[in-house]
């Protein structure tokens, strides 16, 4: 595994790379001089699963604000910095555990240099960051246009600049709204860098069009081995972010625990209001701590046999369903108490 071999970085507390889990990450929609209203959004995040999280910094007050708001979180805080160096020293000075930058559009070797200084003396790593869309004119004109090769090459360029200013606590990403570019990034990336990857599609789009891109992207270059923290770019609630994250790790065998719901597509057979009944669920096991699979089947016909493979399942059928543990029917229960009879099994669960 590659993400296996990387080098192992410390982000006020949470490691990442070598064989440590990947990492879930988000980044705030607020304002981050709101301290109030960044830090409400933050402790959201952390309730759903966030790991890590970033906050944009474009004025001085929003790096100032850093200090306050780091008082009140319980997760590592990255400091997202574009086009002045200054900001991402105050950042640094105002406790960002990790920050983001753009070498690129920082400014001269002097300026990123000034940068990399103050990251030394306080210890704080840098995540070298090139999007798809940020690439110099050079590069550009050597590749003919933007290139999974000319991504990586900025972004190697970037870490060999910041190498040979004696500094090499670094997390390294590369992000392209292309998919398949992106993918393709990651793996020529993957060989030639030590540094432990941040991956995401960047700009994927809205909550439906952007979880179908992340999930394939994202699904495809962790598969390969390839990754060590993640963030799914979405134009919405961040809290959205977290939940699809966390459902592709575990469906990629890259994290346990939380329940995970199977539910059939419905057919002519059903009788219930299976979707309804199965956002419900979903809903309802959101905050039980088990490590199971729970199925909602649509109907008695096929319910038991499809729910074999799950620890625990219901099935409706006409004004009732069945209950049913691994593949076999334990009792029948009104429509109206299934959810309720599920979740006391929840709650109630044992091995």
């Amino acid at each position: 595994m590659l993400r296996e071999k990387t080098k192992v970085i410390d982000i006020g507390g949470v490691k990442i790379g070598g064989t440590y889990p990947v990492a879930i990450q988000s980044m705030t929609n607020t304002k981050t001089e709101d301290v109030k209203a960044t830090v409400e959004q933050i402790l959201k995040l952390e309730a759903a699963g966030c790991e890590i999280i970033r906050c944009a910094v474009p004025t001085m007050e929003a790096a100032e604000a850093l200090k306050e708001i780091k008082k009140q979180i319980h997760i590592p805080l990255v400091a997202d910095i574009h086009f002045d160096y200054r900001l991402a020293i105050a950042a640094i000075e105002n406790g960002a555990d990790k920050i983001r930058i753009n070498p690129g559009n920082i400014g001269s070797e002097d300026r990123v240099r000034a940068v990399v200084d103050k990251a030394k003396e306080y210890g704080v790593p840098i995540r070298v960051g090139v999007n798809s869309g940020s690439l110099e004119k050079p590069l550009l004109e050597k590749y003919g246009g933007v290139t999974a090769e000319a991504i990586v090459e900025s972004a190697l360029d970037k870490v060999h600049m910041i190498e040979n200013m004696g500094y090499d606590n670094l997390v390294v990403s590369i992000k392209s709204s292309d998919v398949l570019m992106c993918v393709r990034a990651h793996e020529l990336i993957a060989e030639q860098c030590p540094y432990p990857l941040h991956v995401g599609i960047t700009e994927s789009g809205t909550v439906y069009s952007g979880n179908v891109k992340s999930s394939v992207g994202l699904g495809i270059i962790l598969y390969e081995g390839i990754g060590n923290t993640i963030r799914v770019s979405l134009t919405g609630d961040p809290a959205e972010e977290i939940r699809t994250a966390k459902l592709i790790l575990k469906t990629l065998g890259l994290r346990k625990g939380g329940i995970e719901v199977v539910s059939c597509p419905t057919c002519g057979r059903t009788k219930i209001d299976l979707i309804g009944l199965a956002n419900d669920v979903e809903k309802m096991v959101a905050d039980i701590p088990l490590d199971i699979k729970v199925a909602v089947m649509g109907c008695v016909v096929n319910g038991p046999g499809e729910a074999r493979e799950a620890d625990i399942g219901i099935a409706g059928g006409i004004g009732e369903g069945l209950l049913i543990k691994k593949g076999e029917v334990i009792r029948k229960v009104k429509e109206e108490e299934l959810l309720d009879t599920l979740r006391q099994e929840l709650l109630n669960w044992k091995e």
